[in-house]
C-alpha cells in the first residue's frame, strides 16, 4: 500500500463530509466538492485490495466496492435532482462502508491467529 494512500483517502472522508453538509443548504458547488470527495475515496478503497484466501474478507471488499459505488452515485443524484433522494443513497452506502469497515478488521485478526 502506497503511503500517501491514507492521505488521500482522508482528504476525500472530509471533502465528502462537507459536500454532504453544504448541500443541505443548497448551495450549487456542493454536489462538486461531494464528487471529489468520493472519487478519492472511493478510488483509494478499490485499490487497496485483498490478495488473500479468506473468502470472507474478499466478500467484505466486495461489499466496500459497492459501498463506493454508491456513494458516486449519490453526487450524480445530488446535481441530477432537486429534492433529498440522495439521502436515501448516502444512507445505505455509509451503512455498507460503516459495516465494512468495523468487519475487515475482525476477520483479518481471526486470519491472524489461525495456525
Amino acid at each position: 500500500m502506497n503511503k500517501y494512500f491514507p492521505i488521500i483517502a482522508a482528504i476525500g472522508a472530509v471533502l465528502l463530509l462537507i459536500g454532504a453538509i453544504v448541500q443541505i443548504t443548497r448551495l450549487p458547488w456542493a454536489p462538486y466538492i461531494y464528487i471529489i470527495g468520493a472519487v478519492l475515496f472511493a478510488t483509494i478503497q478499490i485499490i487497496d485490495r485483498y490478495n488473500g484466501q479468506n473468502i470472507a474478507i474478499q466478500r467484505l471488499k466486495n461489499i466496500q466496492i459497492i459501498g463506493d459505488i454508491l456513494l458516486v452515485v449519490t453526487g450524480i443524484i445530488m446535481l441530477l435532482r432537486p429534492y433529498n433522494e440522495w439521502i436515501v443513497c448516502l444512507t445505505i452506502a455509509a451503512f455498507l462502508e460503516l459495516y465494512t469497515a468495523f468487519r475487515i478488521p475482525q476477520e483479518e485478526e481471526k486470519e491472524k491467529k489461525r495456525p
